[in-house]
């Protein structure tokens, strides 16, 4: 009997240990896509943006135009999600994508300034104080920088109200947060920064107070940065993957909504002659042509929450050139699609390991000598 036992407990540590091994080759399994799918991929994918090139003039070596250059990065309409509409598993998911989005873009890409163009909070025009609070404390998580890197950031209409929302309380807690300069400049090079929420044109204080603002600073400008875009028709001559699907192309924007007015617009061009425009809200990519050929970008969002595709827009910059270019983040059809591959992955190895389910290793293989015995 003692030896029957000895050999039960021989079978049973060898069971456990089979077991054991087993478990850990799962653990790992999973470890490993986890890690590819909340931090690898971003590497994967950030890692193949380049900086456009200026090209360097006759006047000037290419090590005095690259100390020149202004390396600048642009994203737009990040939502980050409130208390009211916000779902936890979906902030939680939303949030760590554009936080290690960020986070990968500045290691591997070292932009000296970031700009936000608008909509940075979803709730921000009717968040209560605390709300208010606990959004700003994730957004400076998520989008911390260190002291080298400026971060500039334009109100947008889910930031402040659209104009019949929007009120001076608003604005200065907005403005408390993020600096409410309107002009900044670096390398030479002016960036106007236009609240065109305010850009109603009906005379309301706020509206004067910010068309004031900038026809002060008009006499100075290089480039001109907005929320909304400037006035156009529709997005029906815009193209590209980014761009808004198809069908909704060609549907026509509305006026002091969807895209500034046309009144509004063109005053800006006027009293800010801008070499480029970048704009938000729209959430989807476009290029368009205004007046005597000045150049509109407007900037797909960096949240999954509104792209499958999102993006950010990569420029570099002098006093009398730019050139940008355009960097993706990883799509999230790639990530869900992993995450299913490998959860199918642990199931047939799991039946297998049971019995449940002949080994696909062992099933090739007599399938192999059927064929060769045919």
């Amino acid at each position: 009997m003692a030896t029957i036992r000895f050999g039960f407990g021989r079978l049973n540590f060898h069971l456990l240990k089979r077991r054991s091994f087993f478990l850990l080759k799962l653990i790992a399994v999973v470890f490993a896509v986890l890690l590819f799918c909340e931090f690898l991929i971003y590497y994967l994918v950030i890692f193949q943006c380049n900086w456009p090139k200026v090209k360097t003039s006759a006047y000037h070596s290419e090590q005095e135009t690259h100390e020149s250059v202004l390396k600048a990065m642009f994203l737009a309409d990040t939502h980050l999600l409130g208390e009211v509409r916000g779902h936890w598993l979906d902030k939680l998911r939303r949030e760590w994508q554009m936080e290690r989005a960020f986070q990968t873009a500045l290691w591997l890409l070292q932009p000296e300034v970031v700009f936000i163009l608008g909509d940075i909070f979803d709730e921000g025009k009717w968040s209560s104080s605390q709300a208010w609070a606990d959004d700003v404390a994730r957004f400076q998580k998520m989008f911390r920088h260190p002291p080298h890197v400026q971060l500039k950031v334009v109100a947008g209409n889910h930031d402040i109200g659209f104009h019949y929302q929007m009120d001076t309380y608003r604005i200065k807690r907005f403005e408390k947060v993020f600096n409410p300069e309107r002009l900044f400049s670096w390398k030479g090079i002016n960036f106007v920064m236009v609240n065109s929420v305010a850009l109603e044109g009906d005379g309301c204080n706020i509206c004067s107070e910010a068309e004031a603002e900038l026809m002060e600073i008009s006499h100075k400008l290089n480039c001109s940065r907005e929320h909304f875009p400037l006035y156009r028709r529709s997005d029906a001559n815009c193209s590209g993957e980014d761009a808004a699907p198809p069908e909704e192309r060609s549907i026509p924007f509305k006026e002091r909504y969807d895209v500034l007015s046309r009144e509004a617009s063109q005053k800006l061009l006027w009293w800010l002659q801008p070499r480029l425009v970048l704009s938000g809200h729209t959430h989807s990519a476009c290029r368009v042509l205004h007046g005597a050929g000045i150049p509109e970008l407007s900037v797909p969002s960096f949240s999954w929450r509104n792209r499958n595709n999102p993006s950010f827009i990569m420029g570099s910059m002098t006093p009398t050139k730019h050139v940008l270019a355009k960097c993706y983040l990883p799509l999230e059809d790639t990530v869900l699609i992993t995450y299913c591959g490998a959860a199918g992955f642990l199931v047939v190895i799991i039946l297998v390991d049971l019995g449940l389910l002949a080994s696909p290793f062992l099933l090739g293989c007599k399938l192999l000598r059927k064929f060769k015995t045919i």
